[in-house]
């Protein structure tokens, strides 16, 4: 879901780094998964393309620190329905990515925010990076493992 990318203040809050638009979910979320330990979110709210959070048991700019760049992740069961025509990132990961011809392009490897838009990284014969746009992605099959793409093989 994201990283603590450092500490706000000096009363142990920590800014967090949200990945693919996941500010209102941590910001909404009690617990927050930190490396392999739960810990309890205190109080929250997004704060620009960041979320800024106070949790429990982290009460100084020191130990906020401690936390920089560790991962954060929320429990599968909590997370609000990501509504029609959007997806969390984990649920895109290892899917086939094949164009409207046929051809395979790759699995799905990463994606990330280039500030602009989310983009995919595929893994296949070789490394592509593809916008994730209207435009370029026409269709996601969850169950059935794929999306569709415009985009040629050669590109």
């Amino acid at each position: 879901m994201g990283r603590v990318a450092g500490s706000y203040g000096i009363r142990g809050w920590i800014k967090a780094a949200p990945g693919g638009g996941a500010q209102l979910a941590l910001a909404g979320a009690k617990t927050w998964w930190i490396g392999d330990e739960p810990r309890k979110v205190v109080e929250a709210k997004v704060h620009s393309a960041t979320v800024l959070a106070k949790l429990e048991g982290v009460d100084s700019r020191e130990q906020a620190l401690r936390l920089k760049g560790a991962g954060i992740w929320l429990e599968r069961g909590k997370l609000p329905d990501p509504g029609d025509g959007h997806y969390y990132h984990a649920d895109l990961m290892g899917l086939e990515v094949v164009n409207e011809q046929g051809e395979a392009l790759g699995v799905v490897r990463k994606l990330f925010t280039n500030g602009a838009q989310d983009v995919m990284e595929l893994a296949g014969d070789r490394t592509r990076l593809l916008p994730w746009v209207a435009s370029v992605v026409k269709s996601v099959d969850l169950k059935g493992r794929r999306i569709v793409v415009e985009w040629g093989a050669d590109w």
